[in-house]
């Protein structure tokens, strides 16, 4: 939580009679609550987030640019060490993205329109899980949040296509005019690129024409971590975690000649027992 008395928020809300509505209902129930950034889209709430660091993020699930599930998942792992992490509200006009799995966590939900009633329980759910972390700060909170809303994610897009994807032991990863036939369990790491993710092994790297969302979902991820945003790794392979004068850790891993940043969402996993 930010040092000063009054807790801040951020609203993301592409449609602005929204979010002149929700910043009046938060004003209503919780007048010590400063409102310091209103973002139009997903980019915009990332760089406001980033450079005014609130104690609250009130997100819009869809809006250009990035969704709020993108916006969370970005602000998480890019989130500043020194600083205490926000806590994310996703507002949404639909129920189908597993609003369940929000009741037990730092995440709070709320349906559109949003009313006074259902604000005041969000708002004093947020009290509490302030006051919680200022007496004892959850350490990997962070982390857990972005595989949260992954999954999440993950699920809202199984939604849409109505069917499970079919479980996969073997990628078909194209190289040239060849296709390697590369066994899961032989994967160093993945990595997600713009378009594509790199599939890292011993004996080279290949892409595969898909987002390490959808990849992980039909994979066997029981020996993976995910230790960045873009980067899931083998824990069977890890050899060190090095931390660097900044805190941030770098993993060397058997069969990789390079070392894979982790960020500082997920550097809890490597810290000594």
């Amino acid at each position: 939580m930010n040092t000063e008395a009054r807790p801040s928020a951020l609203i993301a809300e592409d449609e602005p009679v929204l979010a002149r509505t929700l910043s009046r209902l938060l004003a209503e129930v919780w007048p010590e609550l400063r409102v310091i950034a209103v973002a139009e889209d997903g980019l915009s709430a990332i760089e406001l987030a980033l450079e005014q660091a609130p104690d609250i993020m009130f997100l819009d699930i869809k809006m250009p640019g990035k969704t709020g599930l993108e916006v969370a998942e970005v602000v998480a792992d890019d989130w500043p060490g020194d600083k205490a992490e926000p806590l994310f509200v996703f507002v949404t006009a639909y129920d189908e993205f597993a609003i369940a799995a929000f009741e037990h966590s730092a995440v709070d939900y709320l349906l559109k329109p949003v009313t006074a009633e259902r604000l005041r329980s969000s708002v004093e759910r947020l009290k509490r899980r302030l006051g919680e972390r200022a007496e004892s700060p959850a350490t990997g909170e962070m982390g857990a949040l972005m595989q949260k809303v992954q999954t999440l994610s993950a699920s809202a897009e199984e939604m849409e296509e109505k069917e499970a994807p079919e479980r996969i032991k073997v990628i078909r990863a194209g190289v040239g005019n060849t296709v390697r036939m590369i066994p899961v369990a032989e994967v160093i790491c993945f990595e997600a690129t713009e378009k594509y993710v790199n599939v890292v092994t011993a004996t080279g790297e290949a892409l595969v024409r898909m987002s390490l969302r959808e990849l992980t979902a039909r994979i066997d991820t029981s020996d993976f971590k995910q230790v960045h945003r873009s980067v899931l790794v083998n824990f069977n392979c890890i050899l060190s975690a090095t931390r660097d004068e900044i805190g941030h850790y770098s993993l060397t891993l058997r069969g990789l000649q390079r070392p894979i940043k982790v960020s500082r969402a997920f550097s809890y996993l490597f810290r000594p027992m």
